[in-house]
């Protein structure tokens, strides 16, 4: 053989391994994503993304500039800006005094499930979904112990409510931030579209609550024990309110998400009242280094071609709902919107508003398809009231079906 045969020869099998290893650092990447950690070590999806990333960069798929300008900015500033607005608002007991003024109207099973519900969805269409379950869940627990009433229903409806709620509006949860920020979808039009289907969806998780759990028919009132004082912060609360609403009107007329959120979050800054470093620690740190590992590692996917293979599958309405609740189920939501993203034009609003529902309902299918679940789960076991995988499964499975159903008429004969 001649000695460029032999150097041909060897640069394709060098070529060859490499791509195998950037191949199998992708895959298994995204398997941690999916299971949230790797056995034996201690190490959870922001570490994973993380790891990941470097790996990927160290092995060539794509240089450090180039993984850097793979970060959106955009969506990282919104995301952060919306942590500090909420945290500003739990700080100053808006989130309390929401649930409790909401939990007051009813002391009967059905109505708290109702109003629990109706609730949770109104709030979690405008604030983040995640830190709404973190907040209604221990006021649900205490209210339900105080009327002894089971808990599991309404920990369901909390779950399941922050997660359809939040798909309102682009400030729900943080895949409809990414779509927003990919799409240029005004918060408006995102808001007419699919607002309608969180409506529906709400009204379809009361009923198979009420089919599911015959304790919650009753419209007997309830004798409560004392509830807890409601602790607020006036003057805090009194500006907060007033930023966040100047901030959702920013929203609703159509100026940049990123740029209002970020300017609400520096005014709520400039105070006398909180310390920063009590603030600072309530933002989520780790969801933001996963954003932007994500964002590298999506980034790298498509340096390897690595998504070709879905392109025919999400040119169909039914296929792009479908593969999102597959993916969204296996890897996570955000993953997968990131995954998808690319494979959808920036002027086809039908698809961006299939892929942000399709992310955000899959949540409720299985206890891993959101934070939410797992956080209401986890309050749940701790009170001695264990919620098996099954048991939300024979919730979550009809519900997901129904509300992806909607949401395909709808978004479709629109």
């Amino acid at each position: 053989m001649r000695p460029e045969s032999r150097i041909q020869t060897y640069n394709i099998g060098r070529v060859s391994v490499l791509q195998t290893l950037q191949g199998l650092v992708l895959a298994l990447s995204y398997v941690g994503l999916g299971l949230g950690y790797f056995p034996g070590l201690r190490m959870n999806r922001a570490t994973i993304a993380l790891v990941g990333s470097a790996l990927l960069i160290a092995l060539g798929t794509l240089n450090l500039e180039a993984a850097w300008m793979a970060i959106d900015p955009s969506t990282i500033v919104f995301l952060l800006s919306m942590m500090v607005v909420n945290a500003y608002l739990s700080y100053a007991g808006f989130f309390q005094l929401a649930l409790v003024y909401l939990l007051r109207l009813t002391r009967s099973p059905l109505g708290l499930l109702v109003w629990l519900t109706l609730g949770t969805g109104v709030l979690s269409a405008f604030f983040l979904n995640d830190t709404l379950a973190l907040i209604s869940t221990p006021l649900t627990l205490q209210l339900t112990r105080a009327l002894g009433l089971s808990p599991i229903p309404y920990l369901l409806a909390i779950a399941g409510a922050t997660n359809i709620g939040s798909l309102a509006t682009l400030s729900g949860n943080p895949q409809n931030i990414l779509v927003g920020s990919f799409s240029g979808i005004p918060y408006l039009v995102f808001m007419q579209a699919l607002m309608p289907v969180a409506i529906a969806g709400l009204a379809v998780q009361i009923g198979l609550l009420w089919l599911l759990y015959p304790s919650v028919r009753s419209l007997k009132p309830c004798t409560p024990e004392k509830l807890s004082r409601l602790r607020l912060h006036r003057p805090l609360l009194i500006k907060t309110l007033l930023v966040t609403s100047l901030l959702l009107t920013a929203f609703v007329v159509g100026l940049p998400l990123a740029e209002s959120a970020f300017l609400a979050a520096a005014t709520l800054l400039v105070t006398r009242r909180i310390k920063p470093q009590r603030v600072l620690k309530e933002v989520d740190w780790s969801l933001l280094v996963l954003f932007s590992g994500l964002f590298i590692l999506t980034k790298a996917v498509q340096s390897l071609d690595g998504l070709n293979h879905l392109s025919g599958w999400v040119t169909h309405p039914v296929g792009l709902l479908s593969t999102v609740t597959i993916l969204s189920n296996l890897i996570s939501n955000v993953p997968a919107v990131l995954l998808l993203n690319t494979l959808i034009a920036q002027n086809d609003t039908q698809n961006w508003l299939l892929l942000a529902a399709g992310s955000t309902l899959a949540g409720n299918l299985t206890l891993f398809g959101s934070v939410a679940n797992l956080i209401t789960v986890e309050a749940a076991n701790s009170q001695g009231h264990p919620l098996s995988f099954w048991e939300h499964l024979r919730f979550g499975l009809p519900l997901t079906i129904l509300t992806l159903m909607i949401t395909l008429f709808w978004v479709t004969t629109q």
